[in-house]
């Protein structure tokens, strides 16, 4: 499933097909060689991996969907029928159907079971900014264009949202505020859950990243940096989090990349403190994701390129130093 600046929202599964539809003391991590991914013409959006981890999916500001063997970049197919800038995409086992909106749609995803679908729309062009929800089991839902749920957001665009625990709720990052919960003091980029779905982590413009409890929305625990954070994603083994930022896309072509810190920059969860950083992009991080399996993540920039970094045996025995 997509969503674009095209009006409208693709939703698709992994079967292929055409959807219409540094500093001093930190050290550098050295991950192998990553594979690089070019497959798009524009900034990349959003990177996602499907549950099982083998298939990486990738969307930029161009209207193209790529999907890649995650071991070894190989290209499997693309999915074309948009006709605006890509922000969003998510991953279920089936072809289904094409919805049209009214303005453009910032995020969308499957709840656990694939069955009911969220997307969110923009506040633009005299469109409210609404949350709609469809069941995938109810085909006149699909034909008719009308989703059983639609909640207006009145006040501040959601610019990020995940489905919560048990699929019971959606955590939605607005431009302004979190939910009921104003923690960070500038718009919230991205929003991206623990495996187990007891946690999840926001990325800001305020240059921090923090932790929540996903049920009852506590604030635990906050990663500061010193350039604004475009995504965030926990590991699935070990008390790892991983920032990708940088400094804002308009300034980028007046400083270097040392300057601008594009570095992804990993800290431990528990103790707030970074403890390695792995260069490579030539502009901000607009999205990082861990590999289901831990093993492995993926960035991708503002430079239009993905890359995938396979860590080295010695990532798996650090031991963090309090």
């Amino acid at each position: 499933m997509v969503g674009s600046s095209g009006l409208g929202v693709s939703l698709w599964g992994s079967g292929l097909g055409h959807g219409r539809i540094l500093d001093a003391d930190i050290p550098a991590l050295s991950p192998q060689k990553p594979i690089l991914l070019q497959g798009h013409e524009r900034s990349i959006t959003q990177i996602k991996y499907n549950r099982e981890g083998d298939l990486l999916f990738t969307v930029a500001k161009d209207p193209i969907v790529n999907v890649w063997y995650s071991v070894n970049g190989e290209r499997l197919g693309t999915y074309m029928g948009h006709t605006g800038a890509v922000w969003c995409v998510d991953a279920d086992w089936k072809q289904l159907a094409l919805l049209k909106t009214n303005s453009a749609v910032r995020t969308c995803g499957f709840d656990f079971g694939g069955n009911i679908i969220m997307f969110s729309t923009d506040k633009q062009m005299g469109y409210q900014c609404f949350v709609s929800f469809f069941d995938l089991r109810d085909p006149s839902q699909i034909d008719n264009n009308e989703p059983y749920m639609k909640i207006p957001c009145n006040d501040s665009k959601i610019t990020s949202a995940v489905w919560g625990p048990l699929g019971e709720c959606i955590i939605a990052g607005h431009e302004e505020v979190l939910v009921n919960v104003k923690e960070h003091s500038r718009q919230i980029n991205d929003i991206q859950l623990s495996r187990d779905m007891t946690m999840f982590v926001t990325a800001s413009k305020d240059n921090t990243a923090k932790l929540f409890d996903s049920t009852t929305l506590d604030h635990q625990k906050t990663f500061r940096t010193e350039r604004p954070v475009n995504s965030a994603a926990l590991s699935p083994n070990y008390d790892h989090v991983v920032l990708g930022g940088g400094q804002e896309a308009m300034d980028v072509t007046t400083t270097s990349t040392r300057i601008g810190k594009f570095e992804a920059r990993f800290f431990h969860l528990a103790f707030e403190e970074e403890f390695g950083r792995v260069k490579g992009h030539f502009g901000p991080i607009n999205s990082v994701a861990f590999h289901p399996d831990g093993k492995s993540y993926s960035s991708g920039g503002e430079d239009g390129y993905v890359r995938i970094h396979y860590f080295d045996p010695q990532y798996f025995e650090f031991e963090f130093e309090a």
